[in-house]
């Protein structure tokens, strides 16, 4: 008896011995259904040690400091914007800006600066900003086809000579051994819109052989200049003869003479990918794009020489008569004056139609009144749905906001695709809206760590609410901040707690590494 009872104990001591131990962890996120980016979803834990995720599992054997229950809620990858215009709040003296509430508020944590030709060629100044400038988010950043440009050749029309070329190409190799993602451009603007496509192919080859990608904001989304078609087709030969992934930013069929072109443009995307063509796009979802009304309106060879010689043409009578058919023309295809929304200055949240009839003026004159002032940002309501729902449903289209003032989707992006296009349309499913917005988006640049919930991977997460997730920004009131996030948590720091802020910034300047033995 003695022996079968000491023998029992053996067996219940042995059985207690084999169970590991709790493993202590900093945070865990209980209970909540988990998108990895990767794989179906299941209900489970995330368990986060310092900056790094700990185990992904259904139920996580560990002891935490902090618990937060996400019954009910959706965990995902914290999501990753590749397409944003907020290099000025990143490297802003007030550190509530450098927050980024906006980006924060939807789930954002990572987002991609130096868009459209933007920024500033020095990458290694733009990503050593954080380490004095601490940022809610991380960043990366394109090295801009158009600050190149601007810096060496000017905002005239005409062509660099060889030694501007040389010195062109020196910079962008050296943003890209700096870390820059890429080379970026914006070639429906001027002066950019003045440099011929092999100008560019150059340029890109400089990026693409220390492994970068091109990203553009093509030529022509509508039918300005080359159109919609020709345009697509220079994105992808850029890509092609410069031997680097091709990426077209904010992907549309903009204005009435190419709206219903989806079918077409997707065909021809998908064409060049079957070829083995490394191309892929991003689109925010709304119907109304933003730009400035000189963008909008003035014919491109009015914008030759930059704001001053602008003015200097708006008071020559001989002119006139030209500037009135372009601008008038392009009005046209914005879908006219009562389709364009003034979102800065005097005329803020007012249509030109409006403020024409104030004036008393035509339309175009009135434009001319108020580019006088300044160049104001404007929306123009000039895109369909089908259009929008076409490419949003393509596997290589991924979410980006194109975020720049006066437009709601600066605050309201990736929350309004979850609740238009998820929730309500139907137009893509859970999974796949969570995966675009956040692995593809990793994978296709490489951020390594980034846009996976796994083990080892950096603790990006956000928890949302799908019931009441959705944005709450409008083209009249664009500044407020979504619904429905729980939780943030970069680098393994909560930034968001309990739908608040908590004003941490444990955000990170990402740097691209170059291809080996390309940069000396």
């Amino acid at each position: 008896m003695k022996v079968a009872l000491l023998l029992g104990i053996a067996v219940v001591s042995l059985g207690a011995a084999s169970a590991p131990p709790p493993q202590k962890v900093d945070l865990l996120i209980r209970g909540g259904t988990i998108y990895t980016g990767s794989d179906a979803p299941f209900i489970g834990d995330v368990a986060i040690s310092g900056d790094h995720i700990v185990s992904v599992s259904k139920h996580a054997n560990v002891s935490a400091a902090r618990v937060i229950d996400a019954k009910g809620m959706i965990v995902s990858p914290g999501f990753i914007d590749p397409h944003t215009h907020m290099g000025g709040d990143l490297a802003s003296k007030d550190p509530a800006k450098r927050l980024v509430p906006a980006f924060l508020m939807q789930g954002v944590t990572t987002a991609f600066i130096g868009n459209d030709g933007g920024g500033s060629p020095d990458l290694a100044k733009v990503l050593g900003s954080a380490a004095t400038k601490p940022v809610g988010i991380n960043y990366a950043a394109w090295v801009g086809f158009g600050a190149v440009r601007e810096k060496v050749v000017g905002e005239d029309n005409r062509e660099p000579t060889p030694a501007e070329m040389a010195t062109m190409k020196g910079l962008v190799a050296d943003a890209m051994c700096h870390g820059a993602l890429g080379l970026s451009t914006g070639l429906f603007y001027a002066p950019q819109s003045f440099a011929k496509t092999e100008e560019v192919i150059e340029l890109a080859k400089e990026a693409g052989k220390r492994g970068g990608s091109y990203d553009s904001h093509i030529r022509d989304e509508s039918s300005y200049t080359v159109g919609l078609d020709a345009a697509i087709d220079e994105a992808i030969r850029i890509g092609r003869e410069g031997g680097l992934p091709a990426h077209i930013s904010h992907i549309k069929a903009l204005g009435v003479d190419v709206q219903g072109e989806a079918p077409k443009i997707i065909a021809k995307i998908e064409a060049a990918r079957a070829r083995g063509e490394k191309v892929t796009a991003n689109q925010y979802p709304w119907s109304a794009s933003g730009t400035s009304l000189v963008a909008s309106l003035v014919p491109l060879w009015a914008q030759d020489g930059g704001r001053p010689a602008l003015l200097k043409r708006f008071d020559d009578p001989s002119l006139m008569q030209k500037m009135h058919e372009g601008m008038t023309e392009n009005l046209r295809k914005r879908g006219g004056p009562d389709k364009l929304l003034i979102a800065e200055g005097k005329y803020k949240n007012r249509y030109l139609d409006s403020v024409a009839k104030e004036m008393n003026l035509a339309p175009v004159d009135a434009a001319i009144a108020v580019i006088r002032i300044g160049d104001p940002g404007t929306i123009s309501f000039n895109q369909s749905e089908a259009d929008i729902a076409a490419f949003m449903k393509m596997p290589w289209v991924m979410t980006g906001s194109d975020a720049s003032g006066g437009h709601p989707r600066v605050y309201g992006t990736f929350a309004r695709k979850y609740d238009k296009y998820v929730k309500t349309d139907h137009v893509i499913t859970l999974r796949e809206f969570i995966e675009r917005s956040s692995a593809l988006t990793a994978d296709t640049f490489g951020l390594a760590g980034r846009g996976h919930l796994r083990k080892g991977a950096y603790a990006d997460v956000v928890v949302f609410d799908p019931k009441t997730y959705a944005s709450r920004a409008t083209y009249e009131a664009p500044t407020e901040l979504a619904a429905g996030v729980q939780t943030v948590v970069v680098n393994g720091v909560l930034a968001v707690d309990k739908g608040a802020m908590t004003g941490k910034a444990a955000g990170r300047a990402l740097p691209h590494k170059p291809t080996p033995g390309t940069c000396g």
